[in-house]
């Protein structure tokens, strides 16, 4: 686990956006990624007869849609006591080493993956 106080102005503003997202929605889940080039893009669980995305894999397709190459960070808002392997995956496919921060609803970080 990392101590929220640690993570630098960028990966705080991720969390930031993947709160609001996810309390904008009333989502189960909300997340953000932040590309190679500082931009950001956030996204909430997807949830249709023909679709079904985590949040963090609908964050990683806005990007990667946008261009974006590679991901510097990763944060998702669950009350799970884990992020989804194929969440994860996703952040992944894209840039191996990235860290994925886990979120409760109020904000504090819970573990960095």
């Amino acid at each position: 686990m990392t101590d929220q106080d640690t993570l630098g102005p960028e990966d705080a503003k991720i969390i930031t956006l993947a709160r609001s997202s996810r309390a904008r929605t009333g989502a189960a889940e909300g997340a953000a990624v932040r590309d190679t080039d500082g931009r950001t893009y956030s996204a909430t669980t997807v949830d249709l007869p023909s679709l079904r995305l985590t949040a963090l894999q609908a964050a990683v397709a806005a990007a990667v849609s946008s261009g974006a190459e590679g991901l510097e960070a990763a944060a998702v808002v669950t009350a799970a006591d884990a992020v989804d392997a194929e969440s994860v995956a996703a952040v992944r496919d894209l840039t191996a080493g990235a860290p994925v921060f886990r979120v409760d609803a109020a904000g504090d970080l819970r573990e960095t993956v």
